[in-house]
């Protein structure tokens, strides 16, 4: 009797988030982001590297962001994980080495990698230019992060205290050093 109980209840309850969920988004319209373009216009470069909002967490109620970097000078973020987030790449042009844990593997044009939160990862551009698409599922706070981070990189980065403070505030831990471009 109980389980019976318990599977309407759950039933019910799925029914009710789904209809909810849907109602959010009934209001909601396609769009298109422009090559060279970032949703609502706000450009949250890596360094002096284009690194763009195409899908915002506002259009997906928090479940999704997307985003296109293209690399024109060499950047190596730190070994970090996310708390909440998986985190997948799309090579659209270029070579990247990615670690993943300990392991590293080349991409290029046409190659994904997923990487699960909580495991450490880092990726830097091997060629002189490259194009990636990735994203972060659930988006969290990465738009905020880019776009504080971009002002950031605008001066000296604070002291490795400071960045881990940071990192924190947005649901990532740097766990070490950045890969070094061959």
């Amino acid at each position: 009797m109980q389980r019976r109980k318990f599977l309407a209840t759950a039933t019910i309850a799925t029914t009710t988030l789904a209809k909810e969920s849907s109602k959010k988004n009934s209001d909601k319209k396609g769009f298109i982001v422009k090559n060279g373009e970032a949703r609502f216009i706000v450009h949250t470069p890596m360094g002096m590297n284009p690194n763009d909002t195409k899908i915002s967490s506002k259009d997906t109620d928090g479940m999704l962001s997307v985003f296109e970097y293209t690399g024109k000078q060499r950047v190596e973020p730190p070994l970090h994980l996310h708390f909440d987030q998986d985190e997948i790449f799309y090579v659209v042009e270029g070579e990247y080495l990615f670690q993943l844990d300990k392991e590293q593997s080349t991409l290029k044009a046409g190659d994904t990698i997923f990487l699960p939160r909580n495991i450490s990862h880092t990726w830097v551009q091997l060629s002189d230019s490259g194009k990636l698409i990735y994203l972060l599922q659930p988006a969290g706070k990465f738009e905020e992060f880019f776009q504080k981070f971009s002002i950031m990189t605008t001066r000296e980065l604070p002291p490795m205290d400071e960045m881990q403070k940071f990192f924190m505030a947005h649901g990532m831990k740097i766990m070490g050093l950045p890969l070094l471009a061959k």
